[in-house]
């Protein structure tokens, strides 16, 4: 995939991200991030069964005694942060819990288990994405032992799509139809596929993806995190970011109700992300509001973290 450097006068849409061309490797200091995550009922569903989180990593140190004179905690140039969105599924409050408990399994996967903290420079980033798809894992097991604990859940499912980004490199975790798209250049690039039996369809050449937007079938979701499966297909990427990039994950409530090409335009216009995450939800609703909505949108820039 390759992109003409004049074209800036138009917005593109592109459905798939291919790694090398978008993002070469730079070899830069930490980029500084701007964060805002927001979610709202929507206008026909009676409760909100998305959860979100932002969160900031900081590797610290606490002094408890010294002879030299210093601050009491000091902190690492390093700048990581983690970004998840879950759209629940399941009757009564059962979508609801599974996308909490979901959720908080990451986090204390991530808090207790991953290595991020001693991660070495050299260190294969696989080991990284393997570590995230074991985070998925294990919120896929903990979800569906509590549906078997408490038969009021059973069958309760989320999808699940996690960023994580460190410094200049972003990570990507994903089950389900909730997606990650990265905006660069007035270009809007889907960092994600849909875990949908559609988009599978699509792939497998079956139906066009003009067929695809209206189909009856495209919200039948074929992986997801807990629900009647021991099996979950989880996806995971990597690529590199640069200044002026624009981070979003959404869940279906905000792709369902604007186009690729909507999206892009109040992302390219929002002068920060909480203006940006508010704009695409009040938009969402506007069209119609089927579905729980759902935003985060991270901005990145050269300066401090």
């Amino acid at each position: 995939m390759t992109q003409n450097p004049e074209m800036h006068s138009e917005m593109k849409v592109v459905s798939t991200v291919d790694l090398d061309t978008v993002a070469p490797p730079r070899d830069n200091p930490p980029l500084a991030v701007r964060c805002f995550g927001a979610t709202d009922k929507g206008q026909h569903r009676a409760n909100n069964e998305d959860q979100f989180l932002v969160a900031q990593l900081a590797k610290s140190l606490r002094v408890l005694q010294t002879s030299l004179p210093q601050p009491k905690t000091r902190h690492s140039s390093d700048c990581s942060h983690l970004f998840i969105v879950a759209d629940g599924m399941g009757g009564h409050a059962a979508g609801e819990q599974a996308s909490a408990l979901a959720i908080d399994s990451v986090e204390t996967y991530i808090l207790e288990a991953l290595k991020w903290f001693t991660r070495d420079e050299g260190e294969s980033d696989d080991k990284l994405l393997s570590d995230f798809r074991q985070a998925l894992g294990h919120a896929h097991e903990r979800v569906r032992y509590e549906a078997v604990a408490h038969p009021e859940l059973l069958g309760m499912g989320t999808t699940l799509t996690l960023a994580y980004s460190l410094n200049e490199e972003l990570y990507v975790a994903h089950v389900g139809d909730s997606r990650c798209y990265l905006f660069r250049d007035r270009t809007l690039y889907s960092v994600t596929q849909d875990h949908t039996l559609v988009e599978d369809m699509v792939r497998k050449g079956a139906l066009s993806p003009e067929e695809a937007i209206h189909h009856r079938w495209r919200h039948v979701i074929t992986s997801t995190v807990g629900g009647e499966s021991a099996k979950v297909r989880i996806d995971v990427h990597r690529l590199h970011l640069m200044p002026g990039d624009t981070v979003l994950l959404c869940s279906d409530g905000l792709t369902e109700m604007q186009t690729g090409d909507e999206v892009a335009a109040i992302l390219q216009s929002a002068p920060d992300p909480e203006t940006a995450c508010r704009e695409l939800i009040n938009a969402a609703n506007a069209a119609g509001g089927r579905d729980n909505i759902t935003t985060i949108v991270a901005q990145y820039a050269r300066g401090e973290c």
